[in-house]
């Protein structure tokens, strides 16, 4: 038996892009300039966060 699953495209965030963007400023300072393995995966996930957020336009190709 096959089930139906969803095909509507859950937000990874209920932040605004300019809250992930702040998010994304303070990790830089706070790191230097330099990020720790750590860091860059927090990092790599803010920015999947902040893209999630942002509008999407409709003349997107």
């Amino acid at each position: 038996m096959l089930h139906g699953m969803s095909t509507t495209v859950e937000p990874l965030s209920e932040r605004s892009a300019d809250e992930v963007n702040e998010e994304i400023r303070a990790l830089w300072l706070r790191s230097g300039g330099t990020l720790s393995v750590e860091q860059r995966e927090e990092y790599r996930r803010l920015v999947q966060e902040w893209a999630s957020a942002l509008p999407q336009s409709a003349g997107a190709a």
